[in-house]
């Protein structure tokens, strides 16, 4: 079992002008939340394997002769399991107190971070908002992970309590894995950019659904050339997001309230259109129409990138099964048919040609700021946890350049 050299602390979360500030008591709350996330990640988790191999799968096998044929199946089979109950009510529950956790400390302060993201954002023209568009129903149907509210609701003018919420409970689920800022996602991307397409420099990107721009700022990073449009629905997170970027002096990059199904931008005007860990809170219904926007705003020779959690097809029906447990007990109903869905024919179905997609595995980079004795390449996952550790699969698709 591979461990971290080193537990963080929230205190060592990265800070800016709009972050909220956490009391000792606060602090103490995260921490032990948390440990708690690693603790059910490091020793409880395995029992449940062990549960299933030792006393769910056999007994299943004893009934019908066969073993489960597929993630569905073990569900039923486990959800009696007691170690199985136990590790999934302290998931959920771990979630819901660090949404309340959240929510308490930002709402204790959120005066005092509204001024400051309204002295941020005034008369900036790189936040662009838009009272006539609204949030889809497939992102207000639910909580999203237990987060109440979700990203769109606003309870006071100018609100960005959401963003703040999103900004500071991140880094207890994942226990600093993605980085001080949370940002390993975008990291990632950009890491692999870097590998595959050295010298590349594009001029304009697109990212998709960014929340509060943290996967968004790296690229705008990397890129300091490249103008950079991050978009989204939901306003409070917009505001909070342009509002940390700005605080983080990064300036390149475009805050827009838009929806992927609709993106306001000409035709190919796009060298390269990202999106980190999106589609599994989409609809399967929007899924084809975003793509095909992706598809049109794409220029020609530009490469689309989205990083997200593995497709179930070819995989154990057992690991599939844990990774779909966010679908059933985290407010995230699109997961399971997002990861069974045919990515390939979803994009050739979006214009792009025969061939032209294709998987790949990223991973976040060791955060030393966080892990400072971890050595290159080492320290940077926990045991496998189903989804949260920071090994993702992207795919993607190059758009074909125009003949000479």
């Amino acid at each position: 079992m591979s461990t971290l050299p080193s537990i963080p602390s929230w205190r060592q979360v990265g800070r800016h002008a709009v972050f909220p500030e956490a009391t000792h008591d606060e602090v103490a709350r995260f921490d032990f939340l948390t440990r708690l996330n690693l603790h059910l990640s490091q020793m409880v988790l395995p029992g449940v394997k062990l549960a299933y191999e030792q006393r769910v799968k056999p007994a299943f096998v004893a009934e019908y002769s066969r073993e489960p044929a597929d993630r569905h199946e073990v569900r039923k089979a486990m959800q009696p399991d007691l170690h199985y109950q136990l590790w999934s009510a302290l998931r959920r529950n771990s979630m819901e107190m660090r949404q309340q956790a959240g929510r308490a400390l930002v709402f204790r302060q959120l005066e005092r971070l509204r001024a400051a993201a309204d002295a941020l954002n005034e008369g900036a023209p790189t936040l662009k908002l838009d009272p006539s568009v609204r949030s889809p129903r497939y992102a207000t149907a639910v909580d999203t992970h237990c987060m109440p509210g979700s990203y769109h609701t606003e309870t006071v003018e100018r609100d960005i309590a959401p963003g703040a919420n999103y900004d500071a409970g991140i880094f207890v689920t994942t226990a600093g894995m993605l980085g001080a800022y949370s940002d390993g996602g975008g990291q990632a991307l950009v890491d692999w950019l870097t590998q595959h397409k050295p010298g590349w420099k594009p001029r304009r990107i697109l990212d998709i659904g960014c929340t509060i721009g943290h996967n968004a700022l790296p690229l705008a990073q990397a890129f300091p050339e490249a103008r950079v449009v991050a978009i989204d629905p939901a306003t409070p997170v917009l505001r909070y997001g342009h509002a940390r970027a700005r605080s983080l002096g990064v300036h390149n990059i475009e805050f827009v309230q838009a929806v992927g199904e609709s993106v306001p931008a000409e035709d190919a005007s796009f060298d390269l259109v990202t999106t980190a860990m999106f589609w599994h809170e989409t609809s399967s219904a929007a899924m084809p129409r975003i793509m095909k926007e992706v598809h049109r705003v794409l220029a020609p020779g530009g490469l689309t990138l989205h990083l997200e959690q593995p497709q179930y097809a070819g995989m154990d029906p057992f690991v599939a099964f844990m990774r779909d447990w966010d679908a059933y007990n985290n407010n995230e109903p699109f997961w399971t048919r997002m990861h069974e869905a045919d990515l390939d024919r979803l994009v050739t179905q979006a214009g792009f040609p025969n061939g032209s997609y294709f998987e790949t595995t990223m991973q976040a980079k060791v955060d030393r700021r966080l892990f400072p004795a971890a050595a290159a390449g080492e320290g940077g996952a926990a045991q496998e946890d189903y989804g949260r550790t920071p090994t993702w699969t992207a795919f993607g698709a190059n758009k074909p350049a125009v003949p000479a």
